[in-house]
């Protein structure tokens, strides 16, 4: 079975690990290299890094649209072609280029959190459970029937980071659970229910602003959903503050956006409660206990956190 596979962050590797194990990958299709990080830095993705680990022909089309790009692919003769975490929609161009059609493996249970961030979505919700879903893909927005799926409740604690990790290795091994079934009639796609649909879009590193005029217990998903990427902060001092892990109190006298001290922690009010700062990372510096900091950043206690705007 001669397999394209289509992927860019570290979600995809396990996946892209399988189907190198089990079929013959002739070629993955990823996203092109980006400058990143406080040095703008080049960055290359984490597929292309394993590709080039594997010995795997590595495609980087700017737009998966442009026909020197799906002519690219079509030379490379797929049976079958396996998304994970692409970045990119499909065009039907591509979509009709392998006889088994295009598999992509998504980080939620579809037709619940479809889009670019289902991950985060879902701790942002406060969802109980989550899951991975294989789906036979059409030119839609993760809207193509469903082969299988797994669910798997979130933990109390875990972050957006955590989370990813263990949905893709859950994927890696449901894809290959699935693709023999698949390969052989076995399996047959059943189609969404698009009444049941929610969205999940792109995020941006702007999203995560803390918000202090919305309850506590939502800011405090935020932070868990956020982590690593794109972190959760206020601005203190004229200077970015990354809070990196919190919890919540329920109830506070204090008024939105207003640090004070509760039982020797900082805590800001927010709409209702609290957020308890638990980890913080202040600009250019490493994370720290927030009980740290605060002893090092006079008059951050007692201060006014601009509730809404940050």
């Amino acid at each position: 079975m001669r397999v394209v596979f289509m992927g860019s962050p570290a979600f995809a590797i396990p996946s892209l690990n399988a189907i190198a194990a089990e079929h013959d990958l002739v070629a993955a299709v990823t996203q092109p290299d980006r400058p990143a990080g406080r040095g703008r830095r080049t960055r290359v993705s984490a597929v292309k890094e394993r590709c080039q680990a594997l010995g795997i022909p590595v495609l980087q089309p700017p737009r998966l649209r442009d026909p020197e790009a799906i002519q690219s692919i079509r030379e490379f003769r797929p049976d079958l072609i396996v998304v994970a975490a692409y970045g990119q929609i499909l065009p039907e161009s591509v979509l009709s280029i392998p006889p088994h059609g295009c598999i992509n493996v998504h980080a939620s249970l579809l037709p619940r959190w479809r889009g670019a961030s289902p991950i985060q979505a879902a701790i942002l919700a406060g969802d109980a459970q989550t899951g991975v879903t294989i789906m036979l893909m059409d030119p839609g927005m993760d809207t193509g029937p469903i082969l299988a799926q797994v669910s798997t409740a979130i933990g109390p604690d875990e972050t957006g980071g955590e989370l990813e990790e263990r949905l893709a290795h859950l994927g890696a091994k449901l894809l290959l659970d699935v693709l023999p079934e698949y390969l052989d009639g076995r399996r047959t796609p059943i189609p969404q229910d698009d009444a049941q649909a929610t969205y999940a879009p792109s995020l941006r590193k702007s999203d995560g602003a803390l918000d202090f005029n919305k309850p506590a217990d939502q800011l405090a998903r935020q932070v868990r959903a956020f982590e690593p990427w794109p972190g959760s902060y206020l601005d203190w001092a004229g200077k970015r503050l990354i809070i990196r892990r919190a919890g919540f109190m329920a109830h506070s006298l204090a008024s939105p956006g207003e640090v004070f001290l509760e039982q020797g922690r900082p805590a800001i009010g927010a709409n209702p409660g609290a957020l308890h700062l638990e980890i913080v990372q202040p600009a250019g510096k490493r994370p720290m206990p927030a009980e740290d900091f605060v002893r090092g950043a006079k008059g951050f206690v007692g201060s006014q956190i601009d509730a809404s705007k940050v």
